[in-house]
């Protein structure tokens, strides 16, 4: 009941949304190939249910390889520049330097590159993903209790000892809300890699249905891809609930 309250007032606009989409089509009697209407998006995605499939299958396994990849790194790393400050001087202009290029331009030279294979499309969804989270996660450490952290101290334990008790569990919110905005760009990330060049792929079907002027199957694919990226982030929410409560129960021990 919690989880319907939440979405239901998204639910509700979609729905309007989308039956004001399709009234506009019938009144304005617009072109499919330009403005398809909601049903018949819905239809496509109907009839390319297979070969659809197929190609989604293809972007989950990228982006879920590319994502986890992406989150091991962000702790790596993470953990790496709070132990080393002169490290963190230098690598965080050069992990902020590495946002300001555009994914437009990246994605073909991944390519140009790795090839078609699966490592350019990897590579680019640990780069677009992997910020956020190290800047969250050592937002998350800068905030660890003060006090918690000079008792520790004051009782022999070493600095991995600190980081362990005190600093790594202060920084699981901000880790998670890190992950939440990296998710959002996973399948996107995925999307723009196979559109640059792959050989299966939602962007491939995409880039194919765009060819062919089929409006109605590029829509359908889009479905899919906002589909699957709220998916990851339903499942990063239950992983965050399912772990809370052992986290409390850690924390208050």
């Amino acid at each position: 009941m919690l989880y319907l309250r939440y979405t239901y007032p998204a639910v509700v606009l979609a729905a309007l949304f989308f039956a004001g989409w399709e009234a506009y089509v019938a009144v304005s009697d617009a072109s499919p190939l330009v403005l398809p209407a909601p049903s018949d998006v819905a239809n496509g995605l109907w009839i390319e249910r297979s070969e659809i499939a197929r190609h989604a299958l293809a972007t989950i396994g990228v982006a879920s390889v590319g994502f986890s990849l992406s989150v091991l790194f962000a702790f790596l790393v993470s953990i790496t520049l709070h132990f080393a400050l002169w490290l963190r001087r230098g690598m965080m202009p050069l992990l902020v330097a590495s946002q300001t290029v555009p994914i437009v331009a990246l994605a073909p030279l991944m390519v140009l590159w790795f090839g078609f294979g699966l490592l350019p499309k990897v590579l680019l969804v640990i780069l677009v993903t992997f910020f956020p989270m190290v800047v969250s996660l050592m937002a998350g450490y800068a905030s660890q209790p003060r006090a918690f952290r000079d008792q520790l101290i004051s009782m022999g334990a070493s600095r991995w000892e600190v980081f362990r008790r005190a600093t790594l569990p202060s920084a699981r919110a901000q880790f998670f809300s890190g992950l939440r905005i990296s998710a959002t760009y996973a399948i996107v990330a995925t999307i723009f890699a196979e559109y640059a060049g792959a050989r299966q792929g939602l962007g491939i079907y995409i880039l194919t249905a765009k060819n062919n002027f089929r409006a109605d199957l590029v829509l359908a694919a889009v479905v899919i891809s906002a589909t699957l990226t709220l998916a990851l982030l339903a499942a990063i929410l239950v992983i965050e609930r399912a772990t809370g409560r052992r986290y409390r129960r850690a924390t208050h021990v």
